[in-house]
């Protein structure tokens, strides 16, 4: 266990978490909704530090982050818990433990170990992914800060979650995230993951407001949020309020979970979506999980000369290891090589 960070102590050993958004008033001998933080004769504690649960060498496209040293591999890893409850959590066997399952969960491995073992993996980054990278915060704030010491680049892969001051701390040493704008609509939020579209709007503003390099995914979900009206709303907001040049990624859903009577996105979804992306005036709108339909490729919004030729997660073709058009000279918006164009 190690003490948590953010928190307040309050009357009755009670605690008030200020992590995430949830800002969970947690009695004595209980946890916050995360199920990973537990409050102890009124102490808050992470109980998964240097417990990773999950961890290997990525493609940094996987996340996806497209814009983000294209090519090169990241390594991952997680802890369990989440504070969320997505019906349709691709991976709930960790992100969903029962509260008995968290303590004593994965193995341990330090931040140390997790930095070593990436520079040695030849990786240029590390992602805190798979589950939910908030609710092990100092886990991943201590890994990152000797991350970044080695020349790494570090990586959160969240659902916007996280409140204001702890972003603020690690933002020093955070160069991106992939965040899921998972709908449009406060009752897709309350029903589907039981959290507040505005809360995830407000961290998203936050997260561009403090330079972090930011591009956005939906998993676009047959019945759920594949209306004009949620796709539009999205592509609207990135256009207006984060700017054209970010990235947005509209994802294939695959039935699992508590959403396993679903079908899969038809392409015709993905291919709307993009559309709406398009006419919007984003620059670049990708479409995942549907290998060989040429929606992953990054092309300038100057020219139109194809830059970046992806298959899956494998990269044939990369035309921007400088951030610069080779045709036109355009800046391409990203964290390449030697600088952050944002």
């Amino acid at each position: 266990m190690k003490e948590a960070m953010f928190y307040e102590k309050l009357e009755e050993s009670k605690v008030r978490c200020g992590l995430c958004r949830f800002r969970c008033l947690i009695t004595s001998g209980q946890r916050g909704h995360c199920r990973v933080r537990e409050n102890r004769d009124g102490t808050l504690y992470s109980l998964v530090y240097r417990r990773a649960v999950a961890e290997q060498v990525d493609p940094i496209q996987k996340k996806p982050l497209f814009h983000l040293l294209p090519g090169t591999t990241s390594y991952s890893v997680s802890t369990v818990g989440c504070n969320f409850r997505c019906l349709h959590c691709q991976n709930y066997g960790i992100a969903q433990p029962y509260p008995p399952d968290v303590e004593g969960s994965g193995h341990d491995l330090s931040p140390e170990e997790i930095v070593k073992r990436a520079v040695d993996a030849g990786c240029r980054s590390i992602a805190y992914t798979y589950t939910e990278p908030t609710i092990f915060y100092e886990y991943a704030y201590d890994t990152a800060v000797l991350a970044k010491e080695a020349g790494l680049k570090n990586v959160f892969v969240t659902n916007g979650y996280i409140e204001e001051e702890p972003l603020k701390r690690i933002a020093p040493y955070l160069d991106a995230a992939n965040i899921d704008l998972k709908g449009f609509t406060e009752r897709f939020y309350r029903e589907t993951v039981q959290a507040s579209l505005d809360e995830v709007l407000e961290c998203i503003r936050h997260y561009k407001k403090l330079g972090i390099w930011i591009e956005l995914t939906t998993l676009v979900i047959p019945g759920r949020n594949d209306d004009d009206e949620q796709l539009q709303g999205i592509a609207r907001f990135i256009a207006d309020e984060l700017g054209p040049s970010t990235p947005w990624h509209v994802t294939r859903f695959s039935p699992r979970y508590k959403m396993s009577d679903l079908p899969p996105t038809p392409t015709e979804s993905l291919r709307a979506a993009v559309s709406t992306g398009v006419y919007a005036g984003l620059h670049y709108v990708y479409q995942g999980n549907v290998p060989g339909e040429g929606g992953g490729n990054t092309y300038c919004p100057g020219c139109g000369a194809l830059l970046i030729r992806r298959y899956g997660y494998l990269v044939e073709k990369n035309l921007l290891s400088t951030g610069c058009c080779p045709s036109c000279d355009s800046r391409i918006e990203g964290v390449w090589d030697g600088a952050s164009e944002s």
